[in-house]
């Protein structure tokens, strides 16, 4: 039995083998009619948000009575875009770590020649052959390149955290808008039911002529300028519902009949500790930490660069089947490091190394300077909310003296309404202080990263497990 050629063998075993390990494609098309549909299908009491909650903290009742910041800010984890963005950048950096893993392939090189002198009744004139060249890497390229991968997906990793911080600062300055205007449009709907009864006792004081139609013209100037301000208050919170929504990427209806909870809001003290909280912003930014680690990545790959000046070991075994006689021959192939050492792409990893450096100190100066800006801000904010806050307790001390008079005959209703108006602006007033203090404090905890009320957020949890994970069916 005449023997079978030895490449006849292995050339095919070899392509069944690569045809078995390949990856298939499976197509996943986007259609902006569909992708609409399923926007608008998105609400707050869906099961797979709730499934989401439950494992990132514990939830008493579904759905929640009223929603705070933490769950809404789970929330927008689970459905804001830009947090889609951030998981896949991540996926595109672990995938880099997979590629830096891999060996170079070999190299199967099958040949046929002819020899024309050989009479074709003696012995066969083809002269099948076929190589094999293996490339073995030197100076550890591979690890190198799978240490400057793991760098790359850390700093995609923090990126996580600086994408979720940045979807929880713009849902925090949503709330407080939507709390602002909210509490806006009560008073001033409260300042139109007393103004418009100032009107009502002036026009029968005018009546009766004990006052003169120019008090009167005042009043219902007054009362216009109230019907005025309650209609753009509501159109203002209508606004800030609107940016609410698109801030937790939901559509506006999912927000209808949806109770919230501010108490978030709450002022915190004046004389939190600012060292620790600059202290915490320098070590644990996430951008600071994505920034250190770029530079560890460009130090791996000046490192790379460096051992690239050492060439690759190539090994090429070859075996011909010279008309019946098996040879068999061993090469052995390198590149000759004379005209090129490498230098360029050496001197361009170095040079991209100090630019790395010098970007991660001008963000931390950067830091530095934000944080000290906004501890200033945060506390004379808050001094001023305090000071609004002793200034409606006052006004509210003299309303109640004022009611105590009128019961007892000692001033008259127009006088105790004027005093209910200085109130009602007094609380407007202390209202937009509370804002401004609250926007210093959402200043403040953006330079930080972190919430002046550590207890109260999910956040350091996060950042502990590598930030908030969405898992859905199709994953």
């Amino acid at each position: 039995m005449k023997p079978i050629p030895f490449f006849k063998i292995v050339g095919p075993a070899v392509v069944l083998m690569a045809a078995v390990a390949c990856v298939r494609f499976h197509p996943k098309p986007i259609a902006s009619a569909q992708t609409m549909e399923d926007f608008e299908a998105r609400r707050l009491d869906s099961p797979e948000l709730r499934d989401f909650l439950l494992q990132n903290q514990e939830t008493k009742g579904w759905p929640p009575a009223a929603w705070d910041l933490k769950s809404l800010t789970l929330a927008a984890f689970y459905y804001h875009p830009d947090m889609d963005i951030a998981r896949a950048q991540w996926g595109v950096a672990r995938g880099g770590r997979i590629t830096a893993g891999e060996r170079p392939n070999p190299s199967l090189n099958p040949l046929l020649g002819y020899n024309a002198t050989t009479p074709v009744d003696e012995v066969t004139p083809w002269i099948p052959e076929v190589s094999l060249e293996i490339t073995l890497e030197t100076a550890g390229k591979r690890g190198l390149r799978i240490a400057e991968a793991r760098h790359i997906a850390e700093a995609a990793r923090w990126n996580i955290l600086s994408a979720a911080w940045q979807v929880r600062s713009r849902l925090r300055g949503a709330l407080l808008e939507a709390y602002g205007a909210g509490e806006k449009e009560s008073f001033l709907a409260e300042a139109q039911k007393l103004q418009a009864e100032i009107v009502r006792i002036l026009e029968i004081q005018k009546e009766a002529g004990e006052v003169s139609v120019y008090d009167l013209t005042q009043a219902r100037v007054a009362l216009d300028g109230s019907r005025l301000g309650a209609i753009e208050a509501a159109r203002i919170k209508e606004n800030t519902l609107a940016q609410l929504a698109a801030a937790l990427g939901l559509p506006r209806r999912a927000l209808e009949g949806v109770t919230f909870s501010f108490d978030c809001f709450r002022p915190p003290d004046p004389g939190f500790p600012a060292g620790e909280v600059r202290r915490h912003a320098v070590l644990n930014r996430s951008d600071i930490l994505a920034a250190l680690s770029e530079y560890a990545a460009s130090q791996s790959a000046l490192q790379l660069e460096i051992a690239k000046q050492y060439p690759d070991i190539r090994l090429g075994p070859n075996y011909q089947l010279d008309q019946t006689d098996s040879k068999w021959t061993i090469g052995l192939a390198l590149d000759l490091p004379i005209l090129s050492r490498n230098r360029g792409p050496i001197a361009e990893a170095e040079a991209r190394r100090t630019e790395n450096a010098a970007r991660f100190l001008a963000l931390q100066s950067q830091v530095i300077g934000e944080l000290d800006a906004a501890v200033e801000d945060c506390r004379s904010a808050l001094l001023k909310s305090q000071a609004a806050d002793d200034l409606l307790a006052n006004l509210a001390r003299q309303e109640a003296a004022a009611r105590t008079r009128r019961q007892v005959g000692e001033i008259s209703k127009l006088e105790l309404l004027g005093v209910q108006i200085e109130l009602n602006a007094s609380t407007q007033a202390r209202l937009e202080a509370l804002v401004q203090a609250q926007e210093a404090v959402g200043r403040l905890e953006n330079a930080a990263q972190s919430p002046l009320d550590v207890r109260d957020w999910i956040y350091t949890k996060a950042r502990e497990d590598s930030g908030p994970t969405k898992e859905r069916k199709d994953d």
